[in-house]
């Protein structure tokens, strides 16, 4: 690695260790917020825009954002919209799958470094490689990759899955072999609830990963009664310590309609900023760590987005395609 490179790095994971600092809402800095809420508010009428913000984002975001959701769910809201614009404030492959699923709009994310490591853990050029090795002992093969992948693997993908439908498109599948694409965790997760042979990428969330279950125990012991739900991307052991293993969007319904008072949330800490947003007449404790891909997006970067049109998604209109067949194969065994 250049000189140059790896200055560039350090500058950019001094930026991450920052954001990764809790955010102090003083009177001065709420303020600026206000100002920065209204600013944007008139953006989205000028510019035709909707913003779609991921359950991950902070919580000035969600004072912006008229969808919040997960990836699939704010892909879907795109689709869906009159508006000819989309501002993605969430990490850069789901900025790409809303591209995805309308390819005539035009998509911007408010900083195009903001990436993920478990997408960054598998390339198109690599999958491809390891499937054909696979097939010549596994000739039913079939590729199962997590949306949480960039638009290059899912072009060449047999079909996605979210977390809360990884099981059930895995068993829908017509296949008994499965590679799985890239959470390893997810995949010992869909492997515990299959017959399948689940053969696993090495990836992970580096933020879900890190998480370990005396962490759990802690809370359990100081707070009886608590109900813990953790995220399927966390790893066994964590998971073993759960109530519920539910996706971010099941969390938030496991939440509002389950008689529990106290909760504690096992997955990045924006959920638990929306949940106290959301049911305010709850509590939520938080076993998490915070993604500082996602802490990237702020309100004066989507500002920025929404005035000089930028960072635009742009994708090959065949990988597009492509990327699109695997995640409607998705719709159709979900």
């Amino acid at each position: 690695m250049s000189t140059a490179a790896t200055k560039q790095d350090s500058e950019l994971f001094d930026r991450f260790r920052s954001l990764g600092q809790e955010t102090v809402y003083s009177e001065e800095s709420c303020q600026h917020i206000e100002e920065l809420v209204a600013e944007i508010t008139a953006l989205k009428r000028e510019k035709n825009a909707v913003i779609l913000a991921h359950n991950y984002q902070r919580p000035e975001i969600f004072e912006v954002a008229d969808f919040v959701g997960d990836s699939l769910e704010l892909a879907r809201r795109g689709r869906d919209v009159a508006e000819s614009t989309i501002v993605l404030c969430g990490v850069h492959f789901m900025a790409e799958t809303a591209k995805i699923l309308s390819p005539d709009k035009r998509v911007l994310i408010p900083d195009a470094r903001a990436g993920c490591s478990l997408a960054d853990s598998v390339d198109a050029d690599a999958l491809v490689a390891r499937r054909d090795e696979l097939r010549k002992v596994f000739p039913d093969l079939v590729v199962v990759s997590y949306v949480n992948t960039t638009a290059a693997v899912k072009a060449v993908t047999d079909v996605c899955c979210t977390s809360s439908n990884a099981v059930k498109i895995v068993g829908a599948v017509d296949s008994n072999n499965i590679l799985f694409v890239p959470d390893r965790n997810l995949a010992a997760y869909v492997s515990a609830n299959t017959a399948k042979n689940i053969i696993a990428w090495d990836g992970d969330c580096y933020v879900h990963h890190q998480i370990r279950p005396d962490v759990i125990r802690k809370v359990r012991e100081a707070h009886p009664g608590i109900r813990v739900v953790a995220h399927p991307e966390c790893r066994t052991d964590v998971l073993a310590e759960a109530d519920a293993v539910l996706s971010t969007s099941g969390m938030i319904r496991y939440a509002r309609d389950t008689d529990a008072a106290e909760f504690l949330v096992v997955t990045e800490c924006g959920l638990s900023d929306r949940l106290l947003m959301e049911v305010p007449e709850k509590r939520f404790y938080k076993a998490c760590q915070l993604c500082h891909y996602m802490k990237m997006i702020t309100l004066p970067g989507t500002r920025d987005a929404l005035i000089h049109g930028k960072d635009e998604v742009s994708l090959d209109r065949e990988v597009c395609d492509h990327a699109r067949a695997s995640l409607e194969r998705m719709i159709e065994l979900g």
